[in-house]
């Protein structure tokens, strides 16, 4: 379990930055624990701060607090919260004109209903808005499936949580590429699970972590990332990426982006965590240098 570790402003800064963090185990000249609701205390900090770090994930209400009072938040959740859930991602996609599965997106049952929607050819993917580690994705290989999959949306409906799309499916040989953006710094590494034929490629599933074959796939999907996250200042989340096995030459295929991300494939939470401090010391100094 890490205690706090002090973040470092640039030694040749003219005048030391005044951070505010509100991460738990990240020290800066000031911290604050966030109560869940804006306080008046809350606004005066962020206010004062050159920059504000937050944790990852951190709640909407203090993100867009921090957004609308100080000119430096990390990290940059602007897309986050502007395109939520599996729905808003593959709207954000679309949006880019990224390469990714074609998807229908629902926002309710309702709306399904009314568009009568023609669905791709089975099998496809139902997934609802909601879930990680394939909790809550679906693979639908017939009528009744799709059935089973709209009742249970229906349940879900009845507890207030809509939104689902239907998505192509993509054979891949059973494995996944998954792709961590920590400030500057991009990590890959593929989510292979020994049935090739296996739908899931999560490491709760059973897939094992190789971070060496295909370089040349990995590095294209770097590169293909590195321009998505330049245009929507993405700097802290899991990207998911396919390749169609079928193809020869396959181009990567954006899946899904994971804002609450496993550590596994980056070496555990004492390397993940000494990764984000560092992404956070040169997110500073870049401040320092226009401040």
């Amino acid at each position: 379990m890490h205690g706090m570790t002090e973040i470092k402003t640039s030694e040749n800064a003219h005048t030391p930055l005044n951070v505010l963090s509100y991460h738990l185990l990240i020290e800066a000249g000031r911290n604050r624990i966030y109560s869940g609701k804006p306080s008046k205390d809350d606004v005066a900090a962020i206010q004062e701060a050159d920059a504000v770090i937050l944790p990852q994930g951190g709640k909407k209400s203090l993100y867009h607090l921090a957004r609308q009072n100080c000119a430096h938040v990390f990290p940059n959740y602007d897309v986050f919260f502007s395109y939520p859930g599996k729905t808003g991602q593959a709207a954000l996609f679309k949006k880019m004109k990224v390469r990714y599965p074609e998807t229908l997106i629902f926002e309710s049952l309702a709306c399904f209903a009314e568009t009568g929607a023609d669905v791709p050819p089975y099998p496809f993917v139902f997934k609802f808005a909601w879930g990680g580690e394939g909790n809550n994705v679906f693979f639908v290989q017939s009528v009744s499936e799709l059935d089973t999959c709209l009742d249970l949306a229906e349940k879900w409906e009845g507890q207030g949580k809509k939104g689902f799309v239907i998505q192509e499916y993509i054979p891949s040989a059973g494995r996944s590429l998954r792709v961590v953006v920590i400030g500057s710094h991009f990590i890959s590494y593929w989510r292979t699970h020994q049935d090739q034929n296996s739908f899931y490629s999560n490491i709760s599933r059973g897939a094992e972590i190789d971070k060496d074959n295909d370089p040349d796939l990995q590095e294209a999907a770097v590169r293909e990332l590195k321009k998505f996250c330049k245009r929507t200042k993405i700097n802290l989340a899991g990207f998911d990426f396919l390749f169609d096995s079928r193809q020869k030459k396959p181009k990567p295929l954006f899946l899904e982006i994971n804002y609450f991300f496993r550590c596994h494939g980056l070496g555990g939470t004492d390397r993940y965590f000494e990764l984000l401090v560092r992404a956070v010391n040169k997110w500073l100094d870049g401040i320092n240098k226009v401040v």
